[in-house]
């Protein structure tokens, strides 16, 4: 009986065992390089001082560049012919585009966010129907936190599509109050207790317009606008503050704030 010759497959163990190795070093020192790469790149933004949004939207592109390269070279590694896998995956790309159309659009929605910025990382924002403070900005979706702490994925389009309403956008924002009180209660008095009111409030800013006037004319009351700016950062203090001064002032001075009555009469049958 003939010697079974098991030298050609030894060596043929040999070369599979070399080039899964190989395979397996390429990817792990690249996926290694994908993060050195990113983190340098965002490091280099931030020392330019580019915006978190940017930078993070941007290294996250490179690294997925760079994580396709590594996967590349790994199969190349490995003996599959590169040059038809990426023929077969550009037609794969285009049947995928063309079922993913949706996650496309939010894609070049997310491009744009980045370049024109009409939100960024730490805004508080009312934008794709969610209203909170910006966490992120991805290559698909706005990451949003609501003031309850509560996180909201808006998905790039819905944000782009409609009205952005940035609250931190400019630095100062202006208080808004409606006062409704008694047809019967003294006009200036009103306007005199409104105005000591704004004056007391420290985070009302100095030099700025501060508006005290009759808006309206109401069913059961006379409306009062009460307006004066403070520093975007100060806007709910003084909100509440100046709500709560309001009705303590107009109790103490004996003026009422009218409230919706209904009045029920019973008529007794003979």
């Amino acid at each position: 009986m003939e010697n079974f010759d098991m030298s050609g497959y030894e060596d043929q163990a040999i070369n599979i065992a070399i080039q899964l190795g190989s395979a397996i070093l390429i990817y792990l020192v690249g996926m290694m390089v994908a993060r050195m790469v990113t983190g340098f790149v965002n490091r280099a933004m931030e020392k330019k001082g580019i915006e978190k949004t940017v930078s993070a939207f941007v290294g996250n592109i490179i690294h997925g560049l760079v994580v396709g390269l590594v996967l590349v070279i790994v199969l190349s590694q490995l003996g599959v012919q590169t040059a038809s896998l990426v023929a077969v995956l550009g037609a794969a790309g285009l049947a995928v585009g063309l079922a993913l159309q949706g996650s496309l659009s939010n894609f070049a929605s997310g491009v744009l966010l980045v370049m024109f910025r009409p939100l960024k990382v730490g805004d508080f924002v009312d934008a794709g129907g969610a209203a909170g403070t910006v966490e992120s900005v991805t290559m698909f979706s706005t990451v949003i936190v609501t003031p309850d702490n509560k996180q909201v994925t808006v998905p790039n389009t819905s944000v782009l599509s409609g009205p952005i309403v940035n609250y931190s956008a400019k630095p100062i924002r202006r208080v808004d109050l409606l006062v409704g009180v008694a047809y019967d209660a003294d006009l200036a008095q009103v306007k005199k207790i409104l105005a000591d009111i704004v004056a007391s409030d420290d985070n009302v800013l100095e030099g700025e317009e501060v508006t005290i006037a009759v808006k309206e004319l109401a069913d059961s009351s006379v409306n009062f606008v009460m307006r004066s700016w403070v520093k975007k950062e100060n806007y709910w203090p003084s909100y509440f503050d100046q709500t709560e001064k309001v009705k303590l002032a107009l109790d103490a001075a004996g003026i009422s704030i009218p409230f919706p009555q209904v009045d029920v009469h019973f008529e007794k049958s003979a």
